[in-house]
Parts: structure tokens; C-alpha cells; sequence
């Protein structure tokens, strides 16, 4: 009875470890390089796909679990990816340095020119004789032909251009057909990106605004469903509310939703 007890006491105390271990939390940092601090680098947790970028000050935050890869990238950086191991997942914070990737060139040749930069005094300086020489090559025409009277580029007056009185995008036009520039598409990709690259910075930037304490404290939003309480309360039009800078109005839906929220996922 007793080695049964024993088993059974081992095997609890195994599984409520492992499910330690698998458990989120907030890991905190900051971006630097050689220079200092590193701003809008992107951080990617590999495993969740769920990602962020560091602010002006080089921080950044973001849910993880141990064993977690975490990939850092940056604009003239090396990617960087680190694993989160134990020590890690305890300290619940992190530095990360980049590397500057830089371009190396093979060999050059610098040549002594004694110039200044000053067109006035540069050619003053030049030999006359050598200047001589140089308009001389220059100003050579002794073998062009002048006799000739139509030449490759030769143009008749008497033929006039065609006028193009048509409509070049006519024949594109139809049913749900349209022409429009390259530049208004990429400027409409550009848009689209900077939309969805804010769409996912929105969670952790609302996080850092409003701390920890109000969504797991005051709240009592459990950790690993930040994100879903999150998605819950979005039709009401949180994301909209805090770009416009209504952070007042954000924190009020939150604070009622989040009662029948609760419900919601208790009963389930």
C-alpha cells in the first residue's frame, strides 16, 4: 500500500513539473549593439508564431515558454536566435546584442590627385600645356566629314509624328476591369504591411501601457489567455480605440468584458 502511495505521490509531483515548465510567462528585454540601443528590431517566438518588435528604448516583450526558440532580426543586423532555456525562463528578463553586418571590401586603389574640390582654384593648377592638350582631343573635328548631309541621325522636317488620338487603355476596359499605376499598388502594399505589422504589436503594446497587474491582477485574466480575451473584446472596436489614443475608453470595455468573459470560460 505504501509503494502504491509512493508511485502515485512521484508520478503527481512529476506531471505538476512538467506542467510547470510548459507554462507561459512574460519575458522582458532589451535590443542593443555596439552602438547602443537597437529600435523596431523584430522578435518572434518560433514555436507560437506570435511576435513583437522593441521600442525606441530598445525593449521589447513577449509570452514564452521553456524550451521556446525566440528569433531576433534587424534592419543591418545578423538574425540572432537564442532558446530559452531555465535560467532564462526564471530571470524572466534578457539582454540580447546584435552584430552590425557590414560590407567588406576586397582592395581598392587610392591615387594621390592633389585636388581640392574647387573647379577655380583645381584648374589653375592643371599645366597649360596639359590643358591645351586636353581641348585640343576634345575640340578635334578633323575627322568628321562635313559633306555628308544625311546621317544616322539625320530627321526630315517633312515627316510629321503620328498623333495617337486612342485611348492605350481602352481595350483593357470591361467587366470589373481596371488600369492602375505600380506605384499606387506599392503604396498600397506598404500600407497593407504597416497595418498588419500594427495589428500584431497591438497586444504587447496595450500590455506595456496598462501592466501586467491590471490584466492578471485586477482582472484576473489567466496568463495564457491574454490573447483570446483580447480577440473577444476586439468587435468592439478596442484596436480602433487605441490607435485614435481613447486609452480611457479601451480600459473601461475591457474592465466589463471582462466579467462575462470569466463566465464564459469557466463554464467551459
Amino acid at each position: 500500500m505504501l509503494k502504491k502511495f509512493l508511485l502515485f505521490f512521484f508520478i503527481l509531483l512529476f506531471s505538476l513539473s512538467f506542467s510547470a515548465q510548459k507554462k507561459n510567462i512574460i519575458l522582458s528585454g532589451k535590443v542593443i549593439d555596439s552602438l547602443g540601443i537597437v529600435k523596431n528590431a523584430n522578435i518572434i517566438n518560433l514555436k507560437t508564431n506570435q511576435g513583437t518588435f522593441s521600442n525606441d528604448e530598445g525593449l521589447f516583450r513577449i509570452f514564452v515558454s521553456e524550451g521556446d526558440s525566440i528569433q531576433f532580426s534587424s534592419i543591418q543586423h545578423y538574425t540572432k536566435k537564442i532558446s530559452v532555456n531555465k535560467q532564462i525562463f526564471n530571470d524572466k528578463n534578457i539582454e540580447i546584442t546584435l552584430t552590425a553586418s557590414t560590407y567588406i571590401l576586397d582592395e581598392f586603389e587610392l591615387k594621390k590627385h592633389n585636388l581640392s574640390g574647387r573647379l577655380g582654384i583645381d584648374t589653375k593648377n592643371v599645366p597649360v600645356d596639359k590643358r591645351d592638350s586636353i581641348l585640343k582631343n576634345v575640340m578635334d573635328f578633323s575627322k568628321v566629314n562635313m559633306k555628308i548631309v544625311e546621317g544616322d541621325d539625320y530627321i526630315d522636317t517633312r515627316v510629321r509624328p503620328q498623333i495617337v488620338t486612342v485611348d492605350p487603355t481602352a481595350r483593357f476596359a470591361g467587366a470589373g476591369a481596371g488600369v492602375s499605376m505600380a506605384f499606387k499598388n506599392s503604396e498600397k502594399m506598404w500600407a497593407l504591411r504597416k497595418e498588419l505589422e500594427r495589428k500584431k504589436a497591438f497586444p504587447y503594446k496595450l500590455l506595456t501601457e496598462l501592466g501586467d497587474k491590471f490584466f492578471f491582477d485586477d482582472l484576473k485574466i489567466p496568463l495564457d489567455n491574454y490573447f483570446h480575451f483580447l480577440e473577444y473584446c476586439n468587435p468592439l472596436g478596442i484596436e480602433k480605440m487605441h490607435k485614435e489614443g481613447k486609452l480611457l475608453e479601451v480600459i473601461k470595455i475591457l474592465r466589463t468584458e471582462s466579467v462575462t468573459y470569466l463566465k464564459i470560460i469557466k463554464n467551459e
